[in-house]
């Protein structure tokens, strides 16, 4: 006996793959992770403050 394929269920399983398959290609292409994110914006915060602690203050007038 042959075995009786659902064609509907396969179709969707194809599908799913390859929606699988795009999703992946783009995490891959595009994607970071949530701790790689937040380590960015961590480390972009800690080099913001070290520039504005090298800031010059300007008050008196003689700088020009």
């Amino acid at each position: 006996m042959a075995q009786i394929t659902n064609l509907n269920r396969f179709r969707k399983d194809r599908a799913r793959a390859d929606k699988r398959r795009q999703g992946d290609e783009n995490a891959a292409k595009f994607g970071r992770s949530k701790a790689e994110r937040a380590q960015a914006e961590s480390e972009a915060a800690r080099a913001a403050r070290a520039l504005d602690q090298h800031r010059r203050e300007s008050g008196g007038g003689d700088d020009a």
